[in-house]
C-alpha cells in the first residue's frame, strides 16, 4: 500500500518522540473513524521500533447504538474485558476521527453516565499505568468546524501535529517552575475576576508527549481555594451537546452558579457526581499555530494566549485528589482580539492579553516558538 509521506511523519513521532517504544513493548492502537492507511502506518512503524501493535477500531453510528441501550449487566463485563487489555499494555495511541461530532448528541446523560463510570478504570489505568498519546483525525466535519476547506485544514492539521515540539522545552520548564512556586493565582478578563491557591499542587509541562497538538502546561487549584467568577469565551462540545457563552461561579472551590447557550445540559454534567461541580485542572495554552476555537477540545485547549479551568477529575500527582467521571476542559482565550486578560502569580503580572510577560517565559511566546526570535 502507497501511503502518504504525512501519515509515515507522523506515525513515527507518535511511537517515537510522544510514546518512545522499545523492543518487545505492546502498543494498543485505538482507532475511531480513521482511515486504515493511517493504522497501517501505526502497525509498520511500531515493527520498526520492535514493538508489538494491536489494534482496535471503532465506528461512531455502532457507539452511538450500543451507548442507546446501555445498561450495567450488559457494560460492567465489557468494562471487566477491556480493563483486563489494557493492564498487558505498555502504551495507547488513539486516533479519534468524526464524520459528526454531534452524533452521541441523542444519546440520554443517564446513559452515559453509566458508560463512563464504567469505563473509567479502564481509564485511569491508562492514564497512570501506560505511555499514552491521544490526537484527533482530520475530517471534512473537523474542516467545517474550523471554518476551513478540507485540503487547507488537512494542511494547518499536519503542520500543527509535526510541530518541533523540543522547542517549547525551555519556557514549558521555566514556567512548570514558576507555578510550582506559587501559591495565590488571580485571573482578571471581560466577565473574569477568579482567585484560587495552586500551593503545593506542582505543575506539569505538556509538549508532545500525551497529546497532540499540544502545548501547555497544567497545575490543579486548591480543592476549596476557589472564588469568584469566570466568564468563557470559547465554544465547547462535551458528551454530543454544544455550549457557548458557559459562566461559572464558585464558593468554597464549589461551583455554585453556572450558564450558558444550554443551560440545563451544563448542569446535568455538573451534577453528574459530587466531584464534577470542583476543579480538576489548571492549564495554560500556548500552540502558535492554533489561534481560533474550533469546538474540539484536544485542539481548543491548546489556543495560543489561553487558560483552561476543568471542572472534574483531577490528575494523579499533579492534582488535589478530586474524583468525577466527568473532565471538561472549559477554555478562554486572553488575547486583544477576544477581550484581552491577565494572569497573576503572587501579585506579579505573568501573561498580559495572551503574552508571557518576564523574561524567562518570553520562550512561550509565538515569536520564539515560530521560530521567529532566537
Amino acid at each position: 500500500m502507497i501511503i502518504d509521506p504525512r501519515f509515515n511523519e507522523l506515525a513515527a513521532g507518535l511511537t517515537g518522540f510522544s510514546t518512545e517504544l522499545k523492543k518487545g513493548e505492546r502498543v494498543l492502537i485505538d482507532a475511531f473513524d480513521v482511515p486504515d492507511a493511517m493504522v497501517i502506518a501505526l502497525i509498520r512503524a511500531t515493527r520498526v521500533r520492535g514493538a508489538h501493535p494491536y489494534v482496535q477500531l471503532h465506528r461512531a453510528r455502532v457507539t452511538r447504538e450500543m451507548s442507546l441501550g446501555a445498561e450495567e449487566d450488559q457494560f460492567a463485563p465489557h468494562a471487566e474485558i477491556e480493563l483486563a487489555r489494557m493492564q498487558k499494555m505498555d502504551a495507547y495511541i488513539a486516533l479519534r476521527g468524526s464524520d459528526n461530532i454531534f452524533e452521541s448528541s441523542d444519546v440520554p446523560s443517564s446513559r452515559v453516565q453509566l458508560v463512563s463510570r464504567l469505563m473509567k478504570p479502564v481509564l485511569d489505568h491508562r492514564v497512570g499505568k501506560t505511555k499514552w498519546v491521544v490526537l484527533r483525525w482530520p475530517s471534512a466535519a473537523m474542516a467545517q468546524q474550523a471554518g476551513m476547506s478540507t485540503e487547507a485544514f488537512e494542511d494547518f492539521y499536519f503542520k500543527v501535529c509535526t510541530l518541533d515540539y523540543a522547542r517549547m522545552v525551555p519556557g514549558m520548564d521555566a514556567l512548570a517552575e514558576l507555578m510550582k512556586k506559587t501559591d495565590r493565582v488571580h485571573l482578571k478578563g471581560p466577565g473574569t475576576d477568579l482567585t484560587f491557591s495552586i500551593k503545593g499542587i506542582g505543575a506539569q509541562p505538556c509538549g508532545g508527549l500525551r497529546n497532540i497538538p499540544d502545548g501547555e502546561v497544567f497545575s490543579c487549584p486548591v480543592k476549596d481555594s476557589v472564588e469568584g467568577y469566570l466568564q468563557y469565551n470559547a465554544p465547547t462540545v462535551y458528551l454530543g451537546a454544544s455550549f457557548d457563552n458557559i459562566r461559572l461561579g464558585f464558593k468554597k472551590g464549589r461551583v455554585v452558579e453556572a450558564t450558558s447557550s444550554n443551560t440545563k445540559r451544563l448542569n446535568e454534567i455538573l451534577d453528574s457526581d459530587p466531584g464534577a461541580r470542583y476543579i480538576g485542572e489548571f492549564a495554560l495554552g500556548f500552540n502558535p499555530h492554533i489561534l481560533e476555537p474550533m469546538r474540539d477540545i484536544l485542539f481548543d485547549e491548546k489556543i495560543a494566549g489561553s487558560f483552561h479551568f476543568t471542572p472534574g477529575q483531577a490528575y494523579e500527582g499533579v492534582g488535589n485528589g478530586n474524583k468525577s467521571q466527568v473532565h471538561w476542559d472549559m477554555v478562554c482565550i486572553q488575547r486583544p482580539e477576544y477581550g484581552g486578560g491577565e494572569i497573576w502569580f503572587d501579585g506579579k503580572l505573568i501573561r498580559k492579553d495572551g503574552l508571557f510577560v518576564p523574561k524567562a517565559l518570553h520562550k512561550l511566546n509565538p515569536g520564539y516558538l515560530l521560530g521567529n526570535k532566537k
